[in-house]
């Protein structure tokens, strides 16, 4: 399926979504950005594909189309059912279940692929995908064992990140509040949210090569129309006003992050702050 036949298919998928019925709109450009990724992928109708931190379906439900009625899209995220607001995973992948492609789709939840218990023969999927979940991972450690424990499922790997390395100054504000919050976690305050160990795409083409695989394509992904800048923005802006967090960091791990926080506050916008840009990288 191409791009231009999965970009048509969005509204649709967005609004099966139970998410949508909070946020139509945001629904709908994640569905599209996730839409481009997958187009960009290949994946074939017929395909088998393991996603690796499924969350709500919001990559699930594209990866289900994509892959046709004859397809399978085995979903896992070690998230409890209960994790999520103000929809939660369990909740949302009822709504997506009973819809169309849940025939296509088996959700795993409460799924860690590192557990020796959880495992499949050789070569069961023809991709496995992991996109945008990563900067969620304890450690590069994690990120790297859980590359490695897949490799032999799947003959393909399929990868997309935020890119740390900025394309224009408007995107500052964002990069700045995910190194806070990556600082804040690597210093032992850990906390729920979408960031705690940030990497580079560098760090992720060593990351592969050391777990098996060979990257054989990587480009830049469009974040035009996300509004994950303004998210990370707030949750940063949060984590710095949560006394509980800054407690736990030793005194001048504290003060460099309210420092920063200070310099956030300055240059981010109420809202409407542009993303970080995004990569792809696809290996074998």
């Amino acid at each position: 399926m191409n791009h231009s036949d999965l970009h048509a298919k969005a509204p649709s998928l967005a609004a099966g979504m139970a998410a949508a019925d909070h946020s139509p709109d945001i629904q709908l450009s994640q569905t599209r950005h996730r839409a481009a990724l997958v187009a960009s992928w290949q994946i074939a109708p017929g395909s088998t594909v393991l996603e690796l931190g499924c969350g709500q379906g919001d990559m699930t439900v594209v990866l289900a189309e994509a892959v046709g009625p004859e397809g399978r899209v085995t979903a896992v995220d070690v998230a409890d059912p209960s994790y999520g607001a103000p929809v939660t995973l369990g909740e949302s992948a009822a709504r997506i279940a009973a819809g169309p492609l849940g025939p296509r789709i088996d959700f795993r939840f409460g799924t860690d692929v590192l557990d020796p218990s959880v495992d499949f023969p050789g070569s069961t999927f023809d991709h496995v995908v992991f996109a945008h979940c990563s900067w969620y991972f304890a450690s590069l450690g994690q990120v790297r064992d859980t590359l490695a424990r897949v490799r032999p499922w799947a003959r393909r790997l399929c990868f997309a990140e935020w890119d740390l390395t900025p394309a224009s100054g408007d995107q500052l504000a964002h990069l700045l509040a995910v190194l806070i919050q990556g600082q804040t976690e690597a210093a032992g305050s850990h906390g729920q949210g979408n960031v705690r160990t940030p990497f580079s795409r560098e760090a992720l083409l060593r990351l592969t090569h050391e777990a098996g695989w060979t990257a054989d394509g990587s480009g830049p992904v469009d974040t035009g129309e996300l509004q994950d800048g303004d998210w990370e923005i707030a949750a940063c802006l949060d984590l710095a006003a949560t006394e509980e967090r800054l407690a736990a960091l030793p005194e001048p791990v504290r003060q460099l992050v309210l420092s920063q926080a200070d310099v956030l506050r300055a240059i981010a916008k109420p809202r409407g702050n542009r993303a970080l840009a995004a990569y792809s990288v696809t290996a074998r």
